[in-house]
């Protein structure tokens, strides 16, 4: 009884400090109420207007010129971030000091110990250890998990097996601990068991970085909630209950309404979407990898050598699809080919200009309907929405995708990121190999 008080509670403080803020609508009271679906969650971006982190990190709003270099700066480190798993290190960026937001950019609600407490979580199908800021944390936000108000909770020592699973382990009286940097910020904890739940589906002893200290000036504000393909992953902990099979659809990060939602195992899943297969590459065995085999600019195939898209496990080549990055990066000889096209189809007395990281601008309206993603087996047309990047207050509209950096990691990965995913629902269903992609409002 004591615990769904406080839920309760939390939520009439989140909904009135919402309202305080000048957000009146109804829709975001959704996020804070309990889905009776067993399987269901609700998500929102934490730039969205329904977000609490929005209000208690942003409030002197942006210009449309800074939130596209904020973006940008987030897919910089989120990038570095990918590169670092691949080289074993354990590296996750920091954001640099006029950034507020830190990636992953989607957030749940999920309900931590017994009683249980709510808590605000990010998504990741990128990583494989979730972390969650604990009481007594020096240097994390308010909004931590109070680990002594809970009867379920426990450390876990270091002769457990999982102990070996977690990033730069160490031991502090017989208790596993990690460590995380985060450039030039750390963040440093012990592996815990605990029971975690969204909605009615509890998970008992589920292991998770307990994060007792951060330093540096700039951190994350809320817990994550690792969906990647590893053994510690969420994915992998509820296989018993959820049949490693998730799917989400993302609304937009401006999006005043609240209809994004995680669907979490087999049932409720779409039964008519187009899928293509779902490879695994050792090298980084946390991505979900598939195969992209081409790109449409309208209804012209661009010419793209076979190469750029080419999987390749030893190298680590290919294309991924991953929640925390922003915009799509093609390998240089892909973009290149697409950008050329994309220029060529708006004509030449058009004036090209540049913003930050996006080299194909205009003050013009885009003539261009669509552009196609083309994987093994299915073909994903993406509306513009998808792909240009448009300001509010001026006339200018961009390409919302990019080159992969030139390090000799990423210069060889394809990522399929959230701007493009905005508005779909993607299914990742790994025991039977697969990505489905179908086309669902959330926004």
């Amino acid at each position: 009884m004591e615990g769904s008080i406080n839920i309760l509670l939390l939520s009439l403080l989140l909904i009135l400090s919402l309202a305080q803020g000048g957000l009146t609508n109804p829709n975001c009271a959704k996020f804070y109420q309990d889905n009776k679906d067993s399987s269901t969650l609700q998500v929102i971006h934490v730039d969205s207007p329904c977000s609490p982190l929005k209000q208690q990190q942003n409030a002197h709003s942006l210009s449309w010129v800074d939130s596209v270099l904020q973006m940008q700066n987030k897919d910089t480190n989120r990038l570095q971030f990918l590169a670092s798993l691949v080289a074993g290190r354990s590296f996750v960026p920091i954001a640099s000091g006029r950034q507020i937001l830190q990636t992953p950019t989607y957030i749940v609600r999920a309900k931590i110990g017994t009683p249980p407490q709510p808590l605000l979580v990010a998504l990741d199908n990128s990583n494989d250890f979730s972390w969650f800021p604990c009481g007594g944390c020096v240097g994390c936000s308010t909004n931590v998990f109070s680990y002594d108000k809970s009867t379920t909770f426990s450390n876990v020592s270091c002769e457990r097996t999982s102990c070996g699973l977690v990033p730069r382990k160490d031991c502090d009286a017989a208790t596993c601990t990690f460590n995380l940097t985060y450039g030039g910020s750390s963040v440093g904890g012990t592996l815990s068991s605990e029971t975690l739940a969204f909605t009615t589906d509890p998970i008992p002893e589920f292991l998770f970085g307990c994060v007792k200290k951060i330093s540096g000036s700039n951190t994350p504000p809320q817990g994550l909630l690792a969906l990647g393909r590893g053994l510690l992953s969420f994915i992998s902990q509820s296989e018993s209950l959820y049949k490693s099979t998730f799917s989400y659809c993302l609304p937009s990060y401006k999006s005043p309404n609240f209809s994004g939602t995680l669907r979490l195992g087999p049932n409720g899943q779409p039964q008519r979407i187009k899928t293509t297969p779902l490879l695994r590459n050792p090298r980084r065995s946390s991505f979900y990898y598939v195969n992209l085999v081409g790109v449409k600019v309208g209804k012209r195939i661009v010419d793209i050598p076979p190469s750029a898209f080419a999987f390749n496990s030893n190298t680590g080549a290919g294309t991924i699809i991953d929640s925390g990055t922003v915009f799509t990066r093609l390998v240089e000889p892909a973009y290149t080919a697409v950008r050329n096209e994309f220029r060529r189809r708006m004509g030449r007395n058009t004036t090209v200009t540049s913003l930050g990281g996006f080299d194909t601008c205009y003050t013009v309206p885009i003539t261009i309907p669509t552009i196609t993603l083309m994987f093994a087996g299915m073909n994903v047309t993406l509306p513009q929405d998808n792909f240009l990047i448009k300001s509010s207050s001026s006339s200018t509209t961009c390409l919302a995708m990019a080159a992969s950096p030139a390090d000799p990691v990423n210069s060889v990965v394809n990522v399929i990121a959230s701007w493009q995913q905005q508005n779909h629902r993607i299914l990742f269903d790994v025991p039977n190999s697969r990505v489905g992609v179908a086309r669902e409002t959330c926004s």
